[in-house]
């Protein structure tokens, strides 16, 4: 009975979102969206520029590197090269909710941002402060909302609930402390996000308020969440068929943008991480395992762990991606699926839709039915290398750990 009620709920999830991708096409739900949000978004972006200025009209040397530095710390590719360090000091039931928490944050931000398609801060006159590669490709996002500010509402928030809650770290000074520390934080990244003319302020309050609800709301199930992750039924063909789904979920913006495949790649870190840990939680991930700064996980040991890890996953990295690479193309190629590719793929590009290379790859479910568009096969390829990469950090590395006694 167990198992014939996780199916049902498990095919209303998918049907609904199904429906939503075929009445969402048909009812044209983005543009209109759009039509009714970004004019009234845009005139705040232009009239708070003077806002903008008059912050920038402070800064010198030191606040340029300050800001910039903190937006690197609570950055995806940050965070993406943290969680692999959560999960092998001991501390699976954290990293995993951060994760997740996280992909559904990247989600949900970018959606919003190509559904709005608000522009950032005109540039000049405000001077944008680009320190990194990274923060270089974010400049070519949309504005609204700012994804930092709602990154870091949601996982400092998370962070401090869960050291309140699973630790032994208790009393109303640690609680106040805390608090005014996750504060603090939230408003700096938001201020140096106005500060480096990344963001406008009503780019940054929108990320505040929608940080607040999805922590209020993940706060709610999360261990109902981490329950079925752990012990679920159908939970790895349900993740899998819920991330291709999502992929083509996603909304079209107005113009290209690389938000698409930041949501791809952390898709496919989701994927990864939920068949790994499912697979393998009671050998690896179970709450008695040893933690960072015990007896059985000195930090020797930690380091030795961190010498073997990573060198591993970037491995696997580039297997799953030269494989994705091979096998795409020959399984689209097979069913005759027209495909393309803007990038990974050199000798896709220019082929007989090449024509439709300026289009967008993500879309609602006309981008799935439309017989005359090309696929562009770097979106499976992306999300196949990072699933392989997130699975081995979870199975393959532990496995590896244990093998060599660390």
């Amino acid at each position: 009975m167990e198992g014939e009620g996780a199916a049902v709920w498990q095919g209303a999830v998918l049907g609904g979102i199904i429906f939503w991708l075929v009445s969402a096409s048909y009812l044209n739900v983005t543009r209109k969206l759009r039509s009714f949000l970004q004019p009234w978004v845009t005139h705040h972006v232009v009239t708070q520029t003077p806002i903008i200025l008059k912050i920038q009209s402070y800064g010198f040397g030191f606040l340029d590197a300050l800001f910039s530095g903190l937006s690197c710390v609570v950055s995806v590719p940050f965070y993406t090269a943290f969680l692999p360090l959560l999960f092998w000091s001991g501390h699976g039931k954290l990293a995993r909710q951060m994760t997740l928490l996280m992909a559904f944050c990247d989600y949900l931000g970018n959606c919003i941002k190509d559904v709005v398609s608000a522009p950032r801060p005109a540039s000049p006159p405000v001077k944008r402060v680009t320190a990194t590669r990274d923060e270089e490709d974010n400049a070519l996002e949309y504005g609204l909302p700012s994804s930092h500010t709602l990154n870091t509402v949601c996982l400092s928030g998370y962070l401090l609930h869960y050291v309140l809650t699973h630790t032994q770290i208790q009393g109303a000074y640690v609680t106040y402390l805390g608090v005014s520390l996750a504060c603090m934080l939230v408003f700096f990244i938001g201020l140096g996000r106005i500060y480096l003319g990344m963001h406008s302020v009503v780019d940054v309050l929108a990320g505040l308020l929608i940080g607040l609800v999805v922590l209020a709301f993940w706060l709610t199930v999360d261990e109902y969440m981490d329950s079925f992750v752990i012990s679920g039924q159908n939970v790895t063909s349900f993740w899998a068929a819920l991330s291709f789904l999502l992929l083509f979920a996603y909304p079209t913006p107005e113009l290209p943008t690389p938000s698409f495949e930041y949501h791809t790649a952390f898709d496919g870190v989701a994927l990864g991480i939920v068949s790994g840990v499912q697979q393998t939680y009671h050998q690896f991930h179970h709450a008695n395992v040893p933690r960072l700064f015990s007896s059985e996980l000195t930090i020797p040991v930690f380091l030795g762990r961190m010498l073997l890890g990573i060198p591993t996953i970037l491995i696997v990295k580039f297997c799953s991606k030269t494989l994705a690479k091979w096998t795409i193309p020959v399984v689209a190629n097979t069913l005759g699926i027209p495909i393309k590719s803007t990038g990974y793929i050199p000798t896709l590009n220019g082929s007989v839709t090449g024509k439709m290379s300026d289009k967008l790859k993500q879309g609602y479910l006309q981008k799935l039915l439309s017989q005359h568009k090309a696929f562009d096969v770097d979106t499976g390829i992306r999300f196949v290398q990072y699933a392989g990469l997130a699975w081995s950090v979870v199975d393959l590395v532990p496995s590896l750990f244990s093998y060599m006694s660390l």
